[in-house]
């Protein structure tokens, strides 16, 4: 059995990139964000695995095919204390083929371990971990608010090391704004980025910095066609987690004939085990022109590129390659671009370790199938 501290000497997660060239799926963008109300949540556990199908034949549910964009277009929204992970049938796991071809089944929750949470290709903004009522652009680099404060993260975020990322300001009606950064995903999508403990940001008023709805005085505000640029330092520390939560031990649940992880916040838990990152550091940038330390020894956890708007201010972002105006060559960053390659091998070593130290289990699992 294996421990996710004692693999991180023993496996290297860049070796898993040849393994995992092909399970990730392409995001090529044309795709409108959804306007209208919020959907309500998922079904519980009378939906879990809900079968498909004469037989419910899990080859049927692997054959459902997802837009160009590799994310559903009608999907829940992350709301309400619990979070939606978009799933696909996971060819490697063990008595995959038993599964598939068991009569037995019909009625019963699909075992979550069968199943892999799916890594997007490409980091992008999120189409379901979002304010329903921002309009998203066909290429998903670009959001437009409408009326108050309200979020967008990106699909993937960063617990570790030095990134960067770019948004410019498109369009700023008068009395709109907004305050961008870095938050997690415990961060509240109906609120201002920087409201709560998760989340710190720099408003387009100002050049305000939040955190924990306090405003500090930090730089001259930005307006209409700036470019901004967002980069955060995340040392390692003896707590720094080196693979993200598998989801294989989650329940299941379907929506629209797609099936999602269903997880759950714990936002109360997470606020009581907040600890500072020493060295941690976040810094603005705008036009190219570093606007000094913002933030220093922020919460230790995963942040994700952040944009909140306040009415219909149109902002758009680059995760990288390649910058308008990138850091000097003082900060040895990673475009926030590189981690998609990255979350895929991160995904895999979490599943894999799930699967070898749950293997027991799992074989009890299927002859009760």
């Amino acid at each position: 059995m294996y421990s996710h501290q004692s693999t991180r000497f023993h496996i290297s997660i860049l070796n898993l990139k040849f393994i995992t060239s092909k399970m990730s799926v392409p995001l090529a963008g044309n795709v409108k964000g959804r306007q209208g109300k919020r959907r309500p949540a998922v079904g519980g556990a009378a939906d879990a695995g809900a079968p498909l199908g004469k037989k419910g034949r899990g080859n049927e549910l692997g054959a459902l095919k997802l837009p160009s964009h590799g994310y559903p277009t009608e999907h829940p929204f992350n709301k309400d204390g619990y979070r939606y992970i978009l799933a696909e049938p996971d060819p490697h796991a063990p008595f995959r083929q038993e599964f598939d071809e068991s009569n037995e089944w019909s009625g019963k929750p699909i075992p979550g371990w069968l199943y892999r949470s799916l890594c997007p290709g490409g980091v992008l903004l999120a189409l379901h971990d979002r304010a329903p009522q921002l309009k998203i652009a066909e290429d998903r680099l670009a959001v437009t608010g409408e009326k108050g404060y309200c979020m967008v993260r990106a699909t993937h975020g960063v617990s570790r090391g030095t990134w960067y990322w770019e948004a410019s300001v498109e369009e700023v009606p008068e009395g709109a704004a907004a305050r961008l950064g870095w938050g997690r995903r415990y961060t509240n999508l109906q609120a201002p980025l920087g409201y709560d403990k998760f989340g710190y940001s720099w408003r387009s008023r100002k050049g305000t910095r939040f955190h924990e709805s306090r405003g500090k005085h930090y730089s001259a505000g930005y307006g209409e066609g700036d470019t901004l640029g967002f980069l955060i330092i995340l040392p390692d520390s003896s707590s720094t987690k080196y693979t993200p939560n598998t989801y294989k031990d989650r329940p299941l649940v379907k929506f629209k004939s797609h099936l999602y992880y269903e997880d759950k916040d714990n936002i109360q838990e997470s606020l009581n085990n907040l600890k500072p990152l020493p060295g941690s550091r976040i810094y603005f940038f705008k036009n190219g022109e570093c606007q000094g330390e913002a933030f220093t020894d922020i919460y230790q956890g995963c942040y994700y590129p952040s944009v909140s708007l306040h009415k219909n201010i149109t902002v758009s972002v680059n995760f990288g390659p390649n910058f308008k105006h990138p850091p000097s060559s003082e900060f040895k960053y990673r475009p926030m671009s590189e981690k998609a390659e990255e979350a895929i091998c991160e995904q895999t070593m979490a599943d894999l370790l799930y699967l070898t130290e749950n293997e027991g289990k799992l074989r009890l699992d299927n002859f009760n199938l």
